[in-house]
């Protein structure tokens, strides 16, 4: 069986980093619905960028995206909802630069405490992937559409 296949004009799509990304995202985003801030946080690189349309300015370190992910946290308790980001569609694309992009689906379902749940956002989401110095993957960049957004 092979793993590897051209899937673009350049570029060499590998089942594995394609599996090794979605675990990758999974791990991410579980640590984030779960307020596990510090967790989320280091899946980002030291100096990462995250560029959401929520915030009036991009979110710059790890130390910013702590304090943005207790704020959202607590925001939630308050109107007594809880998230969850589904990330699909991953379009993973490595660069001739060691790093990986990847762009993709994001899906944030909204649930009422004791309630029902509904589609809150739907969202693009593109992101610039590097290895650290262990090999793991850690997002070095982010940004963030909405389709409800002009």
């Amino acid at each position: 069986m092979t793993t590897e296949t051209a899937s673009a004009p350049g570029a060499v799509w590998s089942a594995a980093l394609h599996a090794e990304v979605q675990q990758f995202y999974a791990y991410q985003m579980q640590r984030l619905d779960l307020g596990e801030a510090e967790a989320w946080a280091l899946t980002f690189t030291e100096d990462a960028v995250f560029d959401v349309p929520t915030l009036p300015e991009p979110v710059r370190g790890r130390a910013g995206l702590v304090a943005s992910a207790y704020g959202a946290r607590a925001a939630l308790a308050a109107a007594g909802e809880r998230h969850r980001h589904f990330l699909g569609m991953l379009d993973v694309r490595p660069r001739p630069d060691g790093t990986v992009g990847v762009r993709s689906y994001a899906i944030v379902y909204a649930s009422e405490i004791g309630g029902a749940s509904r589609v809150h956002r739907v969202c693009v989401c593109e992101d610039v992937l590097v290895r650290d110095a262990d090999g793991m993957l850690r997002v070095s960049a982010r940004r963030v559409t909405r389709d409800d957004l002009p």
